[in-house]
Parts: C-alpha cells; sequence; structure tokens
C-alpha cells in the first residue's frame, strides 16, 4: 500500500520499509538479499509481507540494482544511475 489511509499503521507501510532499506543501503552500500530481509522482518511487524513490494518500490524509482551471481542489493543512487 503506497496511499495511507486512516487505517494504516504508519511504521507498516511500503514507503516506511523503504525508507528503512534505503538506510541501510546507504551505509553499506551492498548487501545480501536474506540479510536485508531478515533486517526488515526484524525491524517491522509484518516485515516479511513488505520486504518485496519494497525493493520493488526502490528499483522502479532507480535506487537500487540486483546482482544475480552474489545474490545481493546495492545501491546505486540517483546520481550514479547514468
Amino acid at each position: 500500500m503506497l496511499r495511507p489511509t486512516k487505517h494504516s499503521h504508519p511504521d507498516r507501510t511500503v514507503i516506511n520499509v523503504s525508507l528503512l532499506l534505503l538506510v541501510r543501503l546507504k551505509k553499506q552500500r551492498v548487501e545480501d538479499y536474506s540479510a536485508l530481509r531478515n533486517y526488515v522482518k526484524n525491524s517491522v511487524a509484518g516485515g516479511d509481507v513488505l520486504f518485496l513490494p519494497a525493493l520493488n518500490f526502490l528499483f522502479l524509482m532507480g535506487l537500487i540494482d540486483y546482482r544475480p551471481k552474489t545474490d545481493a542489493v546495492e545501491y546505486v543512487g540517483s546520481n550514479e544511475i547514468i
């Protein structure tokens, strides 16, 4: 859910989980997929369900890239896309 309603808990939204992932990836630059998933799962209630939509959102925004050989997610940032 990208659009919050009055029934949405602010910590349990795709945007919040995306922010958590973005902060973590900015610090470490490259992170293992399973380590990121465990981080979100332990940080947010229901994070295991929100993890993939948040990852997709960041990918569509052009902020992250997936490396299949190493099964890792890399932060590419907004200036380093081109």
